[in-house]
C-alpha cells in the first residue's frame, strides 16, 4: 500500500490495526464522536494516600494504558518512581502512553520493555537510548507516533484509553486542584496534562506540597482526580529547559535567524495584530530577538504568541509587543514563572492548541511558523524523527500542527557535520510538503511553487537570495557527497501518524 506522499506501507500492519493511508493534509470538517471516562464517585474531598504502592495495586491489572505528562522534562522525578514499583510488582503487557518520552526516562522505560512489562508505546516522540533501542527492534510491538494535537485527538476519540493517568504537579490540595504556577518545582503551563486528567479512568496525582483547600487556580481539578500521593520531591526545575533552550552565537545560525525575520517582516502576514509561534532552538530565539527590533522600529505588536514558550517570547509580552501568550508547554523557569504573573499569558491544553477534530484549535489561527527539521527534501517534506542513520532521535511535538499556519518557515543548515539536511528524499516523512511554504539556510531560501503570492513578494526583497529547492539539494550533495543508503530489516518499529490519525510513513527496524 502507498499513500499521498509515496511512502510504502505494511499491508499486514494496516489491515490488523484497521489503519488508513495518509491522503491530504487538508483536514476538512468530519463529525466525530468522542467518548467518557468511568467515574469512581468520590463523597468526601480528602484524596491524600500515604502509599503510591496501594493506588498501583488496587488500580493497575496487567495490559492496561498508562499516561505520563513531560512537563518537567529532564528534571523529571515522578516517571522513574512510579515506573520502579509497577516494574517490582511484576505487570505485564502495559502500553506506555505518555506526551512524550524525555532523556532521564529512556533507562527505565528499556528496563520496563526487557522484562515485558511494557509491550506497546504511543508517545511524541523519542531520543537517545531509548531511540536507539527501538529502531533495533527492542520493543515487541511497533511504537505509534503522533503529534500533540493529533495526541489529544486520539485520547478525546478513544483510539488512545488511558486507564490510569500518573500526573507529578508542584502543588495541590487534598481534592486535587492542581496547578504548574506555584511550589518549588514550577514548571508553568499543564497543557499536555490536562487532557490526560479530563479523560483517564483513573487520575492519580503525585506532589511534594498539599496545600489548604481550595488551591487557585485550579488548572487540574478536584473533580478529575481520585488520588494524590506525597512525595519527597517531584521535580526538579532547574532542568526543565536543559538541553530546549540556549541563546546562539553561531554566525551560521544568526544568518539564518536574521534571513528568518527578513521573510516575515516583508511578508503579507507581518501587519498589526499578526500571530505567530517560534520555538525554543537556538536560531528560533534568535529570530524572536532580531522580530522584536523588528516590531519596535514599525510600531506594530502581535495579537498572540503560540506553542511551547520562552522567557524572551514572555519578555516581549511584558514589553506589550504581544498581547496575549496562548501557553501549552513552557520551556524554561523564566517562561514558567511569568504565567504566575500575567493574566495574559493563557494555560491551553493540547486539544484547544491543536487538535484537528474540534471546533477551533488556536494553531487555525497562526500566520507565522518557525519551525526546525533534521532533514527536508525537494518536496518540502520535513523528517524530525529520524537521523542520517536511520535512528530514532527526535518528536513529531506540535511540528505537524504549527505547519497549519498561513505561512510555516523551516529553519535548518544546509549541512551538519558530513550529513545534509536538504536531500532528495528525507527518511522519515513527518510532516508534509503541501504543508510547508518556505525553507530558511545559510545559503539562501526557497519558496514552495505553490506559493506563487510569497515568490512575487520575496522576489522584491533586496539581498534576498531566492534559489529552488533542488539548487539547495545539489549544494547540499556537493559539500558531503552522496551518502550510501541506509540498510534495514522488513521489520516495523514504529508508525507515524499524521494529525487526523493516518499513516504518513513507517519507521524500519536499522539492519546491525
Amino acid at each position: 500500500m502507498e499513500n499521498k506522499v509515496n511512502r510504502e506501507l505494511p499491508d499486514n500492519l494496516m489491515s490488523e490495526m484497521n489503519l488508513k493511508p495518509f491522503t491530504s493534509a487538508t483536514i476538512g470538517n468530519p463529525e466525530v464522536q468522542r467518548v467518557a471516562p468511568k467515574v469512581r464517585v468520590t463523597a468526601g474531598e480528602d484524596k491524600v494516600v500515604d502509599s503510591l504502592d496501594d493506588v498501583i495495586k488496587n488500580n493497575l491489572k496487567d495490559g492496561m494504558t498508562i499516561s505520563f505528562h513531560h512537563h518537567f522534562r529532564n528534571g523529571d522525578f515522578a516517571f522513574n518512581k512510579v515506573m520502579d514499583k509497577i516494574i517490582n510488582m511484576g505487570y505485564k503487557d502495559l502500553t506506555l502512553a505518555p506526551s512524550s518520552l524525555t532523556g532521564v526516562m529512556n533507562d527505565k522505560v528499556i528496563e520496563a520493555i526487557k522484562k515485558g512489562v511494557i509491550t506497546n508505546i504511543v508517545s511524541s516522540g523519542m531520543r537517545g537510548s531509548l531511540g536507539d533501542f527501538i529502531s533495533h527492534g527492542g520493543l515487541k510491538n511497533p511504537v505509534i507516533f503522533r503529534s500533540h494535537g493529533n495526541r489529544a485527538r486520539a485520547i478525546e476519540e478513544g483510539d488512545i484509553k488511558i486507564d490510569i493517568a500518573f500526573l507529578g504537579v508542584p502543588v495541590s490540595d487534598p481534592a486535587g486542584n492542581a496547578n504548574g504556577q506555584d511550589g518549588d518545582a514550577v514548571f508553568g503551563s499543564l497543557g499536555y496534562a490536562l487532557i490526560d486528567a479530563q479523560y483517564a479512568d483513573k487520575v492519580v496525582l503525585l506532589t511534594d506540597n498539599i496545600v489548604e483547600y481550595p488551591n487557585t487556580p485550579a488548572s487540574i481539578k478536584q473533580d478529575q482526580v481520585d488520588y494524590v500521593v506525597k512525595v519527597d520531591k517531584i521535580g526538579d526545575p532547574d532542568k526543565i529547559g536543559s538541553g530546549a533552550t540556549r541563546f546562539t552565537k553561531d554566525p551560521k545560525e544568526l544568518k539564518i535567524a536574521q534571513m528568518v525575520n527578513q521573510v516575515i517582516i516583508n511578508s503579507p502576514y507581518y501587519k498589526q495584530g499578526f500571530s505567530f509561534q517560534t520555538g525554543s532552538g537556538g536560531a528560533a530565539l534568535a529570530v524572536t530577538r532580531y522580530l522584536r527590533q523588528s516590531m519596535l522600529d514599525d510600531g506594530i505588536t502581535a495579537s498572540f504568541a503560540l506553542g511551547g514558550i520562552t522567557k524572551p517570547t514572555t519578555d516581549l509580552l511584558a514589553e506589550g509587543l504581544v498581547k496575549k501568550i496562548m501557553d501549552v508547554q513552557d520551556f524554561d523557569k523564566g517562561a514558567a514563572a511569568s504565567m504566575a504573573q500575567n493574566k495574559d499569558q493563557q494555560e491551553i491544553d493540547a486539544s484547544w492548541y491543536a487538535d484537528p477534530h474540534n471546533k477551533g484549535a488556536v494553531v487555525n489561527n497562526l500566520d507565522v511558523a518557525i519551525l526546525s527539521a533534521l532533514q527536508i527534501d525537494t518536496d518540502f517534506n520535513v523528517n524530525v524523527m529520524t537521523g542520517s542513520d536511520g535512528v530514532i532521535r527526535g518528536a513529531i511535538g506540535g511540528h505537524q500542527d504549527a505547519a497549519n499556519a498561513k505561512m510555516t518557515i523551516i529553519t535548518a543548515p544546509l549541512v551538519r557535520g558530513r550529513n545534509a539536511t536538504v536531500v532528495p528524499s528525507v527518511e522519515t516523512v513527518v510532516t508534509p510538503g503541501d504543508s510547508i511554504d518556505v525553507l530558511v539556510t545559510e545559503r539562501g531560501i526557497a519558496i514552495n511553487p505553490k506559493r506563487q503570492d510569497l515568490i512575487a513578494a520575496f522576489g522584491k526583497v533586496p539581498g534576498l537570495q531566492i534559489l529552488d529547492i533542488k539548487e539547495l539539494q545539489k549544494m547540499a550533495e556537493g559539500q558531503v557527497g552522496i551518502p550510501k543508503p541506509l540498510e534495514y530489516t522488513d521489520r516495523t518499529v514504529a508508525l507515524v501518524e499524521y494529525r487526523d490519525g493516518s499513516i504518513i510513513d513507517t519507521i524500519k527496524q536499522v539492519k546491525d
